[in-house]
């Protein structure tokens, strides 16, 4: 692989038929299964003032992915690292949402043997994407809790990143009609399982819980997981009923966009108190500060 020009593609960059690229030129087949039925799976990684943030967990789950999904790509997990350095560097950009893609690719024509097709690997880099911004969260978010049932784990693994957004875009829609921000949907029991793209936590009585099955482990899920052991702050992971969010001391979402976001209304009812709760605040500015140690950063070489 060559070595990128900082900036060279102002703005964002694509990894696509081994080199970087301009963002239009990131294109996909028709007849590719990624888009035919959803068969991919990706990972989102984060730069943060010039530096990934635990890029080798996103990396860990990318691959395992890879392999739950029987797909492989002609690139080693050093080599990942490289194309995801050079996607931010030739965007020229500081703070990056940064992908990594694999889909099953195109099989031979006339087949439906997914052993036969060529599994085709992407990236890119954009400025950073927030599930709500500073400005948001401040003026407070609302999440509506939709009725909506997430694919049960039994049929798509959720530890496996995958597209199947159907449920959680359509639970978008039923927050928007409700004038809310955003969503999250339930499992067949009627549990809080997960949002588009955000993990949910809530607080009760100084407890912080979060679901236990049935969702995405995401990583920064992990990282407020761990934050919880750190800073003495007692933590539930098991199920949560429903009707225990709408009752919560503090709620709030974590997420690569943005990392713990703190929630104001659920389906408009103020949560009460200040925003956000003494909990959310402690282990949002806990994140954030862990963004700075060295153990979790990964500088991009401008």
């Amino acid at each position: 692989m060559r070595t990128v020009t900082t900036g060279e593609f102002d703005g964002g960059s694509v990894f696509i038929d081994g080199d970087w690229k301009p963002l239009s030129e990131a294109k996909i087949s028709l007849f590719d299964w990624g888009f035919t039925r959803s068969d991919a799976t990706y990972d989102v990684v984060s730069a943060w003032h010039g530096a990934f943030f635990r890029i080798d967990d996103h990396l860990d789950r990318f691959f395992a992915s890879l392999e739950k999904m029987r797909m492989t790509i002609p690139h080693s997990r050093a080599e990942v690292r490289t194309i995801l350095h050079g996607c931010v560097k030739a965007a020229g950009l500081r703070d990056a949402y940064v992908a990594m893609v694999c889909t099953r690719g195109v099989p031979p024509p006339g087949s439906r043997d997914p052993r036969l097709a060529t599994n085709r690997f992407y990236a890119y880099a954009l400025p950073f994407v927030w599930i709500a911004p500073p400005d948001k969260q401040k003026a407070g978010i609302d999440l509506h809790v939709s009725r909506r049932l997430r694919i049960a784990p039994e049929s798509v693994d959720p530890t496996i990143k995958n597209y199947h957004w159907i449920d959680l875009v359509l639970s978008l829609f039923d927050a928007y009609d409700r004038g809310a921000d955003t969503s999250c949907v339930v499992d067949a029991q009627g549990h809080i399982a997960e949002g588009p793209g955000f993990n949910v936590f809530m607080v009760k009585d100084g407890v912080v819980r979060t679901p236990e099955r049935g969702v995405l482990e995401g990583i920064s899920r992990r990282t407020v997981i761990e934050l919880c052991g750190a800073l003495s702050i007692p933590l539930s992971v098991a199920p949560i009923p429903a009707a225990d969010l709408a009752s919560a001391d503090e709620v709030f979402l974590s997420s690569t966009g943005g990392g713990v976001l703190p929630i104001a209304r659920i389906d408009g009812r103020p949560l009460g108190g200040a925003l956000p709760g003494p909990v959310t605040r402690r282990l949002q500015d806990a994140y954030w500060a862990l963004h700075d140690e060295p153990r979790h950063r990964d500088p991009v070489a401008y």
